[in-house]
């Protein structure tokens, strides 16, 4: 009872100097984070203007240094306003690092450039990036003969072109590009070319299709794309399983487009011959014919002794989604927590499957943070982010004062109306 009594007559004692100190408490919280927050900014940028300047040493090892430690800041985070007066200085140190580094240089700084570009999203700053690089990295890869370096190139060709590129023009030129890496025999050059790893293989004509997906909004003339269908049948009976299941997901977008679903009524944009209609539409019904008996094997393939069962269950999985697609038209979905349960980023299209496959495995441990803050990826992937229900532990404290405040000023006026009332009745 006395404790009680007590515990009451506090309360009565409860005036407004209280509710200042709450209000003087969750105002010192949330200077206190402020600061912190800008501390942080500021020392983060400092340290980038360190590793900038590094890039300008002679010593590749102090390059190399710089560039992973560029390369972790921008996958762990969106230096939106970082870049804005700088990109094309790093652009600059970038490649010259691509031209004139080791491999390890030239593959940090391949991934630096794409980095940089996701960073800097879609509008002028981003064709001015793919304008000033395109040559660059199409140079790289022609002359280069390291064939890791050519995968990380091909990599950053593919994404800063799809950031950047304002017309088809400009994205054919890089696809081109990119296919005579992958298939030299369709390049100017005679000379016999080393045949591509098949880890490398199968990065690159993932980055191939990545970009492929981007042509879907323009009206496209199947002839142009009887090579790169036929090429890609043929790695269907690779070796390699990475390379059939990246084959696989190309061939996939070719569907999706209707490349091998013509029919002779259609009309094709360039070819106006009824003979030169009928040979198109033939070898696509021919190709389609072969692909989907494929399909049918690598669908039901079985393991033997020592086969990786994570492979060959995604081989298995992608071509009878790829058959089901062909069969009912529905198109397999794949959805990602990105927030919390309330906060999904959903790929429901071959092209966004592609694309979200892709920026994936380029943003590495940094994709998490890019589908969270990017707006690129928002836009990439139609996604908005609900961020409400996914406060940090301070910024909850900060919200808990600001309630305790809220109810504290309530109280407090609901006291002083109470006295004045009492005084008003005993007067």
């Amino acid at each position: 009872m006395g404790k009680n009594h007590r515990r009451k007559a506090g309360g009565d004692q409860f005036d407004s100097s209280d509710a200042d100190s709450v209000s003087s408490v969750s105002t010192g919280l949330s200077e206190l984070t402020l600061g912190n927050e800008t501390e942080y900014v500021n020392s983060q940028e400092f340290e980038l203007e360190k590793y900038i300047d590094a890039l300008y040493e002679k010593r590749g090892s102090t390059r190399e240094k710089a560039l992973s430690g560029l390369v972790d800041a921008f996958e762990g985070h969106v230096l939106h306003i970082f870049v804005e007066n700088k990109y094309i200085t790093l652009l600059s140190q970038y490649i010259n690092s691509i031209k004139r580094g080791s491999t390890k240089e030239a593959c940090l700084a391949s991934r630096a450039i794409g980095l940089l570009a996701i960073t800097i999203g879609a509008g002028n700053n981003a064709h001015e990036l793919m304008e000033e690089s395109v040559s660059q990295l199409s140079q790289a890869l022609i002359t280069g003969s390291d064939a890791l370096k050519k995968s990380s190139v091909l990599d950053c060709l593919a994404v800063v072109t799809f950031i950047g590129a304002n017309d088809l023009s400009e994205t054919e030129l890089s696809l081109k590009t990119m296919w005579q890496v992958i298939y030299p025999k369709s390049g100017p050059n005679v000379a016999p070319v080393k045949k591509l790893p098949p880890a490398v293989l199968a990065a690159a004509v993932s980055a191939w299709s990545f970009l492929f997906t981007t042509i879907g909004s323009w009206r496209i003339n199947p002839d142009k794309w009887k090579e790169p269908i036929m090429f890609l049948s043929t790695l269907l009976e690779d070796n390699d399983r990475s390379v059939r299941i990246a084959a696989g997901e190309a061939i996939a977008i070719f569907f999706e487009l209707g490349i091998l679903d013509q029919n002779d009524h259609v009309e094709i944009d360039g070819v106006d011959h009824e003979d030169s209609k009928r040979g198109v539409f033939g070898y696509m019904q021919s190709m389609k014919a072969k692909i989907l008996y494929k399909a049918n094997e690598l669908s039901v393939e079985a393991g033997g002794k020592g086969t990786d069962k994570k492979n060959l269950n995604d081989q298995r999985d992608l071509f009878q989604k790829i058959l089901d697609y062909v069969q009912t038209g529905e198109c397999p979905e794949i959805s990602l927590k990105i927030l919390n349960k309330h906060s999904f980023l959903r790929a429901s299209t071959w092209t966004q499957i592609i694309q979200l496959n892709f920026l994936k495995r380029f943003l590495g441990k940094g994709f998490l943070k890019h589908a969270q803050d990017n707006e690129l990826l928002h836009d990439i992937f139609d996604f908005a982010p609900d961020k409400s229900r996914n406060l940090s532990r301070i910024e909850k404290k900060i919200s808990r004062s600001e309630g305790e405040k809220g109810r504290t000023q309530k109280m407090n006026k609901d006291r002083k109306l109470a006295r004045v009332r009492f005084a008003v009745i005993f007067k």
